[in-house]
């Protein structure tokens, strides 16, 4: 039944290209014309387009304009002030909405220039046009561009991201249906080889004639790079600036005025972070990033799922962020985590026995408590996780687990008992036990070296003293100071035990130059420029000897 509505309605997709067609044909109607124009003609084509923008929005712009200059009246109180710039926002809003009406009037014309240009650098070797400063200032930065006398010669070669291009694309009816959509804010999913990237030219072309710049986010720093130095000679030809964020450092003159150009690449990474630098900049001047206007991603799956599971954090450096106890601890941490592989190795080779005796309960002396004891010992041992993947063993496990983690895992402090440390893998948690802190403690030092006074207790205790007032206020700032030492000495702790525990070179993580860089578990890639927060990339680097940063 299905099958037959399909047949006489068509699928969501064929109805919707179905309604994109006579744009289409718009679009075609409108690169014919443009054949007979010379090229300094069809150059002329981008300023038109920006009048007729302009023409349009000028009532409105006239009455922000206004409303803005009154507002900066010394007589005006605050709530009037307020007032008046409620509605400027709301004039702005209105603004957008009447931009929108006038780029989809144009949009058949702009996308026909741009799929003329395209053909126009696909057939000639150089295009010649009058020389503007445009073109002068140029041509001093970049070779694919010579100046002769009042004359400039754009050529249909250039690098991109240190290889040489020639351009040779023009755009198919699927690439302007694809920009139609891009432009309308819709995901356009296009298989390999359909040209993504000739594609984006289309819509980010039409929203840079509002002058309001256009983003466009791509998944790495080379692919931003590479994709700006590619298209970017198709709309530099046309007098708009193009330039990539990744190529400028962070708050810095050339970033911003990345920013100000009519089409500006970079990575999500890049885009994100100025944005959260600029919701702590103190003054208008200390932005980079200007209103946001259009914006367009590649690879959308990629940036807004699987990088979404990774927030980003804008972290500084803390008091005293550069005196840690990693290296020291070291050595201890390497012998609780030798000790702990050796019980779960003799812990797993019990199970193992009892599981095929057919003693899988979960009591002592059966093999569901030496699995579960040997997984909260060290989830990721390999021979763990192969013996896990076999028969049903998984689920003496998991039915295991049920049972001591039942009253709110009133229990489990029976399965800890025996491991140097316990971790919990689902909320990446690691917690020494008695047996652990004996371990690390040195001979001769403190029992509670590594564990936290009870700060109620013993203020408690100060206070309930026949001690003077001053004598109180000592022991009480003695008893914050041991406590903030151990708490930061119970951290690098738990970090060091983490490094040791849950992140495995080239898995986690490798060692590239010198650093500790992060692998996306998702895709593999390098995730440069990201840090594990919280002291945990410095315990890693501790772990794999590199320096601590």
């Amino acid at each position: 039944m299905l099958g037959f509505l399909a047949k006489i309605f068509g699928s969501k997709s064929e109805r919707d290209i179905k309604v994109l067609q006579p744009i289409v044909i718009q679009i075609n109607e409108e690169y014919a014309k443009l054949s007979a124009l010379s090229n300094d003609e069809l150059r002329n084509k981008t300023t038109h387009f920006k009048e007729v923008i302009a023409q349009a929005l000028t009532e409105i712009d006239g009455k922000i304009s206004g409303l803005k200059a009154e507002a900066e009246s010394q007589e005006l109180s605050l709530a009037e002030k307020t007032a008046l710039y409620d509605q400027v926002d709301a004039l702005i809003k209105d603004r957008d909405k009447e931009l929108e009406v006038v780029l989809s009037d144009i949009l058949p014309a702009a996308f026909a220039v741009v799929k003329e240009t395209s053909r126009r650098f696909t057939e000639n070797e150089f295009l010649e046009v009058t020389a503007t400063q445009f073109d002068r200032d140029y041509a001093a930065r970049k070779k694919n561009v010579t100046i002769q006398g009042d004359k400039a010669l754009w050529a249909n070669k250039w690098d991109a991201a240190g290889t040489e291009v020639l351009w040779n694309m023009v755009h198919y009816d699927v690439q302007l249906i694809g920009g139609i959509v891009l432009h309308n804010g819709k995901i356009a999913e296009m298989a390999t080889g359909e040209g993504k990237t000739l594609v984006s030219t289309l819509p980010a072309y039409l929203n840079a004639l509002a002058g309001q710049g256009v983003h466009i986010v791509t998944v790495n720093d080379y692919l931003a790079r590479r994709d700006s130095e590619w298209n970017g000679p198709l709309f530099e030809f046309h007098g708009l600036k193009v330039d990539c964020i990744d190529k400028h450092e962070p708050n810095s003159q050339p970033r911003r005025d990345a920013y100000l150009a009519d089409i500006t690449y970079g990575t999500n990474n890049e885009f994100g972070f100025d944005y959260l630098r600029d919701n702590m900049s103190q003054t208008p001047d200390q932005l980079v990033q200007r209103k946001l206007h259009f914006a367009m991603v590649d690879e959308v799956d990629s940036v807004l799922i699987d990088d979404a599971r990774t927030p980003l954090i804008i972290s500084g450096p803390v008091p005293f962020g550069d005196q840690h106890e990693f290296h020291e601890l070291k050595p201890r941490i390497e012998r609780l985590v030798g000790a702990q592989r050796e019980y779960v190795q003799k812990a797993l080779n019990e199970a193992k026995k009892l599981i095929n005796d057919s003693k899988s309960g979960p009591e002592e002396g059966e093999g569901g408590l030496a699995l579960l004891r040997a997984h909260r010992g060290l989830p990721k041992n390999k021979a763990l996780i192969k013996f896990l993947s076999e028969g049903s063993n998984k689920q003496t496990l998991l039915k295991t687990e049920n049972h001591y983690m039942a009253d709110q895992s009133k229990n489990m402090p029976k399965v800890d008992a025996e491991l140097y440390f316990h971790i919990d893998e689902k909320n990446n948690q690691v917690e020494l036990t008695e047996k652990g802190i004996e371990l690390i403690t040195k001979s001769g030092e403190d029992h509670n070296f590594f564990i936290l006074p009870d700060v109620g207790t013993e203020i408690a205790e100060i206070e309930k003293s026949t001690l003077s007032n001053e004598d109180k206020i000592a022991q009480k700032d003695a008893l914050m100071r041991d406590y903030s030492i151990k708490a930061e000495r119970i951290h690098s702790v738990n970090q060091l035990l983490k490094a040791y525990t849950l992140f495995e070179i080239d898995v986690e993580y490798i060692i590239d130059e010198g650093k500790i860089k992060i692998v996306d578990e998702q895709t593999g890639r390098i995730m440069d420029g990201r840090r594990y927060s919280d002291g945990l990339h410095q315990a890693i680097e501790a772990k794999e000897n590199v320096k601590v940063e």
